[in-house]
């Protein structure tokens, strides 16, 4: 989403400041190019230097910049890029942008420029709720410009707390985000705008006991990835997640389950939906009855019996649904043996329209692991994809699931 974006960084005068620095490094990471603007007041709080050699970019200061105003630099820095952020902005600066004031370059820009901005305001509680503050707060908001925090904690004052705190540079990159994807699908660049997609991921726990469960060794990686993925093309995404420990994709909607029949209810609590990717690892069985206590040992040496009965099959369930079946269905398939044929047996049982296949045996590493070599079945063929990155793999399935999706248009 943000690999190749230009972004503007407006850095002002606040003691959030700092965080600018780290906000920098989290845009480049994700692959986005940041031109820095820094004004009067940002510059007594940290230096051009370290702006510039954190973004590896020119920084801009001044208005009357000779070289840089040589071909009106304030315009091209306006218009020239996909986005501006303004982080943090003060109350100073949003009592400008509300005023259409442009004393400086930061604010020539803000006023000059056609793009998406995206502000995350800092200061002390008290100026946040001055009726000024909040009128120009939503003055702006009735604008068009976009907004991330603040946040409420402590302050740099000491003994002041309240709301204020500029929003952490994760959640700025996180919102910065949101904004492009906006405008991408305002611009009908995203395959998947307007489209809902139902993905679960990870495994499930089936109780035996308060304290035991049945589980399997998913880490969620393929399925978070893929919910990420379907995300960046502009979808609506719905995430059914087991347990696991992975943060929350960025601006999609996640229900958290533990067991499969969870599973099964919030997946149908989802449909309707366009696109259907089972991607959990869905426990097969769990006890036919769950302990009330802690099961104990007896001393006699023998295990206790357990009578395990068979899970609902999410994905066949939802195949052979009626009502409620998305057009574009996808299941997993991890086995240790006969893959391909285990594959297309699960295809033609279970109604879906690919199954993405993997060999999970221990040696491959891929249960758990970053990285995965799939197979796609489906009743045209098979296809081999050589060995990827789990986010990689996501992308291009939901690529080559946006393209399935045209023929039903």
């Amino acid at each position: 989403m943000l690999s190749g974006k230009q972004i503007v960084l407006i850095i002002s005068g606040g003691i959030a400041a700092y965080k600018s620095l780290d906000l920098i490094r989290r845009l480049k990471e994700r692959g986005a190019r940041v031109i820095p603007i820094m004004t009067a007041g940002a510059q007594e709080f940290i230096t051009p230097l370290a702006v510039g050699a954190l973004s590896a970019e020119t920084v801009f200061t001044s208005l009357f910049d000779r070289q840089a105003e040589h071909d009106v630099g304030h315009i091209r820095l306006a218009r020239d890029h996909d986005m501006i952020v303004v982080a943090p902005a003060t109350a100073n600066l949003m009592a400008k942008m509300a005023h259409g004031i442009a004393d400086d370059l930061a604010t020539a820009v803000l006023l000059a420029t056609d793009k998406p901005v995206l502000a995350a305001p800092a200061m002390n509680p008290k100026m946040w709720q001055n009726p000024a503050t909040l009128r120009n707060f939503e003055q702006l908001k009735e604008r068009g410009i976009r907004f991330v925090g603040p946040s409420s904690g402590e302050m740099a004052e000491k003994g002041e707390a309240g709301t204020g705190r500029m929003s952490e540079p994760l959640e700025i990159v996180a919102a910065a985000k949101a904004v492009l994807r906006d405008e991408d699908i305002r611009q009908n660049r995203l395959p998947l705008a307007g489209k809902h997609v139902v993905i679960t991921s990870g495994p499930t726990h089936e109780p035996i006991d308060p304290v035991r469960y049945i589980a399997n060794r998913s880490s969620g990686k393929q399925g978070h990835a893929l919910a990420a993925a379907a995300y960046e093309a502009g979808a609506r995404v719905t995430l059914v997640s087991g347990p696991v420990e992975l943060p929350d994709p960025d601006n999609v909607d996640v229900v958290q389950v533990e067991s499969a029949a969870e599973m099964l209810r919030a997946v149908e609590a989802a449909l309707p939906a366009d696109i259907a990717i089972m991607a959990a690892a869905v426990a097969d069985w769990r006890v036919a009855s769950e302990g009330a206590q802690k099961i104990k040992k007896d001393g006699n040496g023998k295990p206790p019996v357990l009578s395990l009965v068979e899970n609902p099959d999410i994905l066949a369930t939802v195949g052979h649904h009626e009502r409620l079946r998305p057009k574009l269905l996808i299941g997993f398939a991890a086995e240790t043996q006969n893959l391909i044929d285990n594959a297309r047996s699960k295809l033609k049982r279970k109604k879906a329209d690919w199954i993405i296949a993997n060999d999970v045996s221990p040696e491959t590493g891929i249960m758990g692991g970053d990285a995965n070599t799939v197979r796609l079945v489906s009743g045209t063929g098979v296809e081999d994809w050589p060995q990827m990155d789990k986010t990689e793999v996501a992308r291009e399935i939901i690529a080559r699931a946006a393209d399935a999706l045209k023929k039903y248009r």
